[in-house]
């Protein structure tokens, strides 16, 4: 098996990659995937995306015990299918802020500033309400308002409006900072994967092989040269070699973990776990960053809240139409915000949910209700992921660090006020009841914190951990090419040098068309 580009990971970044190096007849291009088939209405269905948590179509992580979080154990849900996480997250198209990417290029990310990127993201959409000179409407991916926004979303955002936050009409355009309803990647109602997008359409090239449910070991590296993947079989390990380059699409938990088992990383954890070190790197899988949010939960009078979603007269409406509850994504508002005034951009989002949500999805009420979930999108924490063992099939070690830092801490307590300011507003006098999370009777400031450490979660957007910069800084260039090792490259966000201000898929898919053209020589 030679081909000239090998895509490891069939995930947002990796179903872009393969669509466009095929777009060129004179190459080939295999796109290895650990996973199977996006086949199934739990992918298909917005409103179902939690049940497919802990199931095969999961990578299903873990981190250790979180110093900052009471020693808790973070629950971190990664697709393993084809189309990856673009298959099972929450839909919402977030790009991030100017700040985010104009600091990039200040730190060294040349060719990644605001202005820089800002063409690729509007080649990548199709906007349903129209291109302009911030959107795009003639690209793959589908960009669309919520087609049955529930009624206690729009009373969340009046309520935002009256506790001061300014109404933004479109977040991904000139200004991010306001209340906001949010976008979604749907198509008439149904999620619209990166898998639909990009990878369906070239499927049918000749040039185009996609190796689904193939774990991929380990990169070869010989004489400073990626050459080629190993894979498991049932024959054993076999290499596919790779004519001109191996692209590393896996993830931000599943690119360092590879780079390290192939004796990419810090010298002396790899030569402890017996893995002869290639380049010594101590970059690999560190930086680590996650978005941490704490849901508040509030019950309601309101009539058609997701409570109501698996109920006959919308299982007809979402089949026969695309339409009703089943088309929520959960969340269906936002609000970008600053805890402090001194900021230069927004530290804090919120994301608006019709509906009771705790612990994931897993925990059930039996009254409607709804949620606001402030969320940390400029953290200045930082972990790392290390190797367990020189097993490739093992799960790598997994430490965040969430609010270890005091910034952190004031900025979700920050949120977590004015989150409920919010909900004492007069739109939403009449629907609101009791508070759930975390309870009217915490209201000083130790409470808050102690229920920050006791139920703060993650809301799956793991980055920066193979990030891109100058050597000796980084793991990558700017054109994300390994330092250290010829034919290699990292494609996804774990080339992020730090963490977008917002739901990160967005960002995936602009870097992965910004990498066509770079690996293009364009």
């Amino acid at each position: 098996m030679v081909y000239d580009y090998v895509v490891v990971g069939a995930g947002s970044a990796g179903c872009v990659l393969a669509s466009g190096l095929s777009e060129d007849p004179d190459v080939t291009v295999a796109l290895v995937e650990a996973g199977g088939s996006d086949r199934s209405l739990s992918v298909r269905i917005p409103a179902a995306f939690p049940k497919m948590f802990h199931t095969d179509r999961d990578w299903d992580y873990t981190s250790d015990p979180e110093p900052g979080l009471m020693g808790r154990r973070l629950y971190m849900p990664r697709g393993k299918m084809l189309g990856g996480s673009s298959a099972m997250n929450a839909m919402l198209f977030v790009r991030g802020n100017r700040e985010d990417y104009d600091s990039w290029a200040k730190a060294g990310a040349d060719g990644w500033s605001y202005n820089d990127v800002l063409p690729y993201f509007r080649q990548i959409e199709n906007f349903s309400r129209g291109g302009n000179e911030y959107r795009g409407d003639a690209g793959p991916l589908r960009v669309t308002d919520h087609r049955s926004r529930t009624h206690i979303t729009e009373l969340l955002v009046a309520a935002s409006q009256q506790a001061g936050l300014p109404f933004n009409d479109d977040y991904n355009a000139a200004e991010q900072e306001g209340v906001s309803f949010l976008q979604v990647n749907q198509k008439s109602g149904s999620r619209w994967s990166a898998a639909d997008a990009w990878l369906r359409p070239a499927s049918s090239r000749k040039n185009l092989t996609v190796l689904p449910k193939t774990q991929v070991l380990r990169v070869e590296i010989s004489g400073g040269r990626a050459t080629g993947v190993w894979v498991s079989t049932s024959r054993g390990p076999e290499l596919i070699r790779a004519g001109r380059e191996v692209i590393l699409s896996a993830g931000a938990i599943g690119t360092p973990q590879l780079l390290m088992l192939s004796g990419v990383g810090p010298a002396d954890h790899l030569g402890g776990l017996g893995i002869d070190v290639v380049v010594d790197n101590p970059h690999v899988g560190s930086h680590y960053q996650d978005h941490p949010f704490y849901l508040l939960n509030w019950e309601t009078t309101a009539t058609g809240t997701l409570a109501e979603a698996e109920r006959p007269v919308q299982l007809l409406n979402y089949f026969l139409r695309g339409k009703g509850l089943l088309t929520s994504t959960v969340a269906e508002g936002t609000a970008f915000f600053r805890s402090s005034s001194e900021l230069p951009a927004p530290d804090m989002q919120f994301h608006f949910g019709a509906a009771y949500f705790h612990n994931h999805g897993f925990d059930t009420y039996p009254k409607p209700a709804f949620a606001i979930a402030p969320t940390l999108v400029a953290p200045q924490s930082r972990g790392e992921i290390r190797l367990r063992s020189d097993d490739p099939l093992g799960k790598p070690s997994i430490v965040g660090n969430h609010l270890t830092e005091q910034a952190d801490v004031d900025a979700m307590v920050t949120g977590l006020e004015l989150a409920r300011d919010i909900v004492a507003q007069e739109a939403l006098s009449e629907v609101r009841g009791r508070e759930i999370h975390p309870g009217a009777d915490v209201t000083d400031r130790a409470g808050i914190e102690k229920a920050l450490r006791r139920e703060t979660e993650l809301i799956y957007h793991p980055t920066s951990t193979a990030r891109m910069g100058s050597d000796g800084d980084a793991v990558v260039d700017p054109h994300l090419r390994v330092f250290g090792v010829e034919g290699l490259r990292v494609v996804d966000a774990s080339v992020f040098p730090t963490i977008p201000r917002g739901n990160t898929n967005a960002a995936t898919y602009m870097v992965a068309q910004k990498a066509v053209d770079l690996i293009g020589g364009r």
